[in-house]
């Protein structure tokens, strides 16, 4: 756990005296073959789970599932696209207020890792136990997948048990809630003798800081886009952005993306698609921290529409990172420095 990022936000007396807010983002990963889906658990413990774990300081979120996979699994994936985002808060026996932002991507196993060895294969019947010496390879066209006949060792050397399950069967798992939310299951409260433990988190480092934000590509029936500029004394500033910002603890990225567009372009919104991730290294960033920081931003890319626009004014309190907002035509946008991600969103659109 050494490495992983995670960022002590601050204390809050609404918790109680001492509480500490602690933000982590983690990810995790649909695997379906022949109508079964991977499931996971750690040891000793009564919750499945997708596949996965924490991001790594820097990391890249698509990377991490895959190295998470893998160090569970001894399974190479490809990663599909990213269906949901959801947050959620713990509040440990150790006065920390856990509030993990949770990635869910869809899994594929490459054509070149089917039928080969890649750190252990699958075979049998689907719901087994995943082993290193697992006699099959993962069903696709040619194979089948199954039983094998033990756990496999995870990257920190815990051994973690795996099963492939069919919908049926993963609806009589205690699950992890949003492992039954991407698998379009119902999500019910987990028994109490259920909880998975509270693991121990690692120190703060005093220069690294990690941000979970929510953007949005946000367009209006005329086919314009609100754009946002940054004020000066922040990373960027001059540039052309997309609406949003940082989520607060405990807020979803839904949730936190439209109070940023009423406050950084005076627009009412809603979301209809998801797009994706962008992932932001800085290991100098400087801010109105006053010193260079090492920065990594994790940042969720929504399509937002704004059925009835109006002015794009700002309404953030004053001293915001937000410049000025603005409409503008896709050919507009040519002739204005614009970020790396609002450049990318902006290319999006027609496709």
């Amino acid at each position: 756990m050494d490495g992983d990022s995670f960022m002590i936000t601050g204390l809050s007396g609404a918790r109680g005296a001492g509480t500490v807010l602690v933000r982590r983002v983690a990810v995790y990963g649909a695997l379906w073959a022949s109508g079964s889906v991977l499931v996971v658990r750690d040891p000793g413990s009564e919750v499945w789970s997708l596949p996965g774990g924490v991001v790594e300081h820097a990391e890249h979120p698509e990377h991490a599932v895959v190295r998470a996979v893998a160090g569970q699994t001894g399974l190479t994936v490809a990663v599909g696209r990213l269906r949901a985002v959801v947050a959620d808060v713990t509040t440990r026996a150790d006065d920390v207020s856990l509030h993990t932002d949770r990635l869910l991507f869809e899994l594929t196993v490459p054509d070149d890792a089917r039928g080969g060895t890649v750190g252990g294969v699958l075979g049998g019947t689907a719901s087994g136990v995943l082993g290193g010496t697992a006699g099959g390879v993962l069903g696709g066209a040619g194979g089948a997948l199954g039983r094998a006949g033990g756990a496999l060792d995870g990257a920190a050397g815990a051994v973690v048990e795996a099963r492939w399950v069919d919908p049926e069967e993963a609806a009589g798992l205690p699950l992890t809630p949003y492992s039954a939310e991407l698998l379009g299951l119902p999500v019910t409260p987990l028994p109490a003798d259920a909880q998975p433990s509270a693991e121990p988190l690692p120190p703060a480092h005093p220069d690294r800081r990690l941000r979970f934000g929510a953007y949005g590509l946000v367009t209006d029936p005329a086919g314009r886009i609100l754009l946002t500029q940054i004020a000066d004394g922040y990373p960027g500033a001059g540039k052309w952005h997309l609406p949003g910002g940082g989520t607060d603890h405990g807020e979803q990225p839904t949730t936190g993306l439209l109070r940023e567009l009423v406050e950084e372009g005076g627009q009412v919104g809603r979301v209809v698609e998801l797009l994706g991730v962008d992932n932001l290294h800085n290991p100098a960033a400087l801010g109105p921290e006053g010193r260079p920081l090492d920065w990594h931003g994790v940042r969720v890319i929504y399509r937002v529409l704004v059925d009835v626009p109006t002015d794009a004014v700002v309404t953030e309190v004053a001293g915001g990172s937000t410049a000025r907002a603005g409409w503008f035509t896709v050919a507009d946008t040519a002739d204005l420095p614009l970020t790396g991600i609002a450049a990318s969103a902006i290319g999006q659109l027609g496709r």
